[in-house]
């Protein structure tokens, strides 16, 4: 009995082919991510991934991309769905941050390796899309006098302290503490330190 060729088609070739790059990416890192693989994975020809992206660092860039989608779609999500009170709109974004950043620990970090690439110029732009609404927040913040005049340092030393927490995470250097409350400690710690003086 003839064996039928693998499939060159897919329902959504694009989606299924990041969404198993990025297991991949956990398992063993970019080295780990094979076009050839992917394809024998979802269950398409060797030669199916290429109609979408011709090569691996194309295949690195569209999920580095659709990382910062998602990222920004969950901070918008969590500034939404907080109080106005910029208190409040700081610890929602922490939140979602050091939560995306814990389960999705290597896609973070091919997510910030892929903006710095010299022509990831789409990567940057969802990046820049991505930070856009915690920009926003600490802006508002500042109009409020809960942040120093210049909020855009503000807020990088605010997300620095964040991006730590979560790397501490993730190398298991906080003993399985629950991170919500370290979070909204950082937060209370942060905004009096963030206020004019």
């Amino acid at each position: 009995m003839a064996v039928s060729p693998r499939p060159y088609h897919h329902g959504n070739l694009r989606t299924a082919l990041l969404e198993a790059a990025e297991r991949a990416l956990a398992r063993g890192g970019v080295q780990e991510l094979s076009l050839r693989e992917l394809a024998r994975e979802i269950g398409v020809s060797h030669a199916a991934p290429r109609r979408h992206f011709p090569g691996k660092q194309a295949l690195l860039d569209a999920l580095a991309q659709d990382g910062f989608e998602r990222l920004g779609d969950e901070l918008a999500a969590a500034v939404a769905e907080a109080a106005p009170e910029f208190r409040e709109q700081l610890k929602a974004l922490a939140r979602a941050y050091v939560r995306f950043a814990t389960e999705h620990a290597a896609l973070l970090e091919l997510m910030y390796a892929g903006k710095h690439r010299p022509g990831a110029d789409r990567v940057r732009e969802a990046a820049d899309r991505a930070f856009a609404g915690p920009l926003a927040v600490m802006e508002a913040g500042h109009r409020a006098g809960e942040v120093a005049a210049d909020f855009r340092r503000a807020g990088l030393i605010a997300w620095a302290a964040f991006h730590g927490l979560a790397s501490m995470a993730n190398g298991g250097l906080l003993d399985d503490a629950p991170l919500d409350p370290l979070v909204d400690d950082a937060v209370e710690q942060l905004i009096d330190g963030l206020r004019p003086r």
